[in-house]
C-alpha cells in the first residue's frame, strides 16, 4: 500500500523534527547568567578559637584584650611577613596586643576570646611585659634588707 508507507514516512520526519526543535530550542534562548559568587567574608573583630589568623584578611588589626586564662596559660604571637616572630606572650594574666597592619599573621592558643578594642589601631600600645630589673626590684621587699651573712 503505496498510502500507508508515506503515511508512515511524513510521521517519522514529523517525530524527527519536533525532537530537532525541541533540542535546539534551549540554544536559541538567552540562557541566565550565573549569579556571582558570595562576597568574601569581612575580617573579623573577635577570635574565639585557637589557630593562626591572617590579618586583614581573618581578622582586623588593631589592640585586641583577652580575660585571663581558665586553666592553662594563653600564649600568642605575631608574625611579620618576612615569616619573622615580631612579638609573643605566654601569660596567666589578661593579655592585650596590638595587631599592626603589617602584621602577616596573629596565631593564639589556650586564650580566652579576644575582642578588638573600640579604639582600634589607635589604642596606645600595651606596656612591655617587666623586665629582670623590675623582676628584682619587686623582690627586695619580699628578701628584706639582707646584706649578706651577719657576724
Amino acid at each position: 500500500m503505496p498510502g500507508m508507507k508515506s503515511l508512515r514516512f511524513a510521521a517519522g520526519a514529523l517525530a524527527s523534527a519536533a525532537v530537532a526543535v525541541a533540542v535546539a530550542a534551549p540554544a536559541l534562548a538567552d540562557p541566565e547568567p550565573a549569579p556571582p559568587p558570595p562576597a568574601p567574608p569581612a575580617p573579623a573583630s573577635t577570635i574565639d578559637k585557637d589557630g593562626t589568623y591572617k590579618v586583614g584578611v581573618d581578622i582586623m588589626p588593631g589592640t585586641y584584650t583577652a580575660a585571663a586564662p581558665a586553666e592553662t596559660a594563653c600564649y600568642w604571637k605575631r608574625v611579620g611577613a618576612d615569616g619573622k616572630l615580631l612579638d609573643n606572650a605566654l601569660t596567666k594574666k589578661p593579655a592585650s596586643v596590638r595587631i599592626e597592619p603589617t602584621d602577616a599573621s596573629f596565631t593564639t592558643n589556650d586564650c580566652q576570646t579576644w575582642q578588638l578594642s573600640a579604639c582600634g589601631t589607635a589604642c596606645p600600645p600595651p606596656p612591655p611585659p617587666p623586665g629582670p630589673l623590675e623582676i628584682l626590684g619587686q623582690l627586695t621587699p619580699m628578701l628584706g634588707n639582707a646584706k649578706g651573712p651577719r657576724p
